[in-house]
């Protein structure tokens, strides 16, 4: 277990070398995503109660319209006003995985909003706070997420990423549901760490506390996407849901 308040460099390279080893328990991508968000949970404590200091933490990746289940499809299709935006390739930031204090926080499917997030345009992004911030605290351009280059993907793969951190929760304008989550939850902090896959698709996992989190704990943090990142290769060709929930 690990005190989220007062991680240490030793701790987070424990984790790391636990996340290395996530693809070897996995059969897909959804499976590695679950895995990762239960062993944080599990893993991630309130140093003075024991009890998990995390309220929830949920997996993201984005996948091209076309790539999505049908299931998946339909979802962002309800959060597309205009069908004309539509297209084979555009990018959905889509839920892997989640797990947290209620039931239907631990089934991806169950999320009403989340499951698949139609990035159609710089606008578009630009007007969901979080992802936004997200992006940019990762020390990316938008358009390196809707429309990756080609012959940038070496370079942005291989690029360290920066965490995505709110240290006050409370009243801060990129985190949403401040009077139906954030207060009646007592989320203090919010964490995102991730990066970009050799598909040029991103990968987050973003962590909601319920104790405040220092400036260096979330810092140490941004060593985990690489550690991640080599669990996930091995699944980028394959399906990434199971089959079950992609009918």
């Amino acid at each position: 277990m690990y005190d989220l308040t007062q991680l240490t460099l030793s701790d987070v390279t424990e984790m790391g070398a636990h996340m290395r080893k996530l693809g070897k328990e996995a059969d897909r991508l959804e499976t590695v995503a679950t895995l990762c968000v239960k062993y944080l949970r599990e893993h991630l404590v309130d140093g003075q109660s024991g009890q998990p200091a995390c309220t929830l933490i949920r997996f993201f990746k984005t996948h091209s319209y076309g790539n999505l289940p049908t299931r998946l499809q339909a979802q962002a299709d309800k959060a597309i006003a205009q069908r004309d935006l539509l297209s084979y390739n555009m990018k959905c930031l889509t839920l892997m995985a989640t797990v947290g204090d209620r039931p239907e926080w631990c089934d991806r499917t169950a999320s009403r909003r989340h499951q698949a997030i139609p990035l159609t345009s710089e606008t578009a992004v630009s007007q969901i706070p979080m992802i936004s911030q997200l992006i940019q605290s990762f020390g990316l351009a938008v358009n390196n997420i809707l429309s990756p280059d080609p012959a940038l993907l070496v370079e942005l793969e291989h690029k360290t990423c920066n965490v995505f951190y709110i240290s006050e929760a409370l009243g801060s304008e990129y985190i949403p549901a401040q009077t139906s989550f954030v207060e009646p939850y007592g989320i203090k902090s919010v964490i995102g760490f991730g990066g970009i896959l050799p598909s040029g698709d991103l990968f987050a996992v973003i962590v909601f506390s319920k104790v405040v989190v220092p400036e260096e704990t979330a810092r140490l943090l941004r060593t985990l996407p690489l550690n991640l990142k080599m669990a996930m290769v091995p699944f980028l060709n394959k399906d990434s849901f199971r089959a079950l929930q992609s009918a």
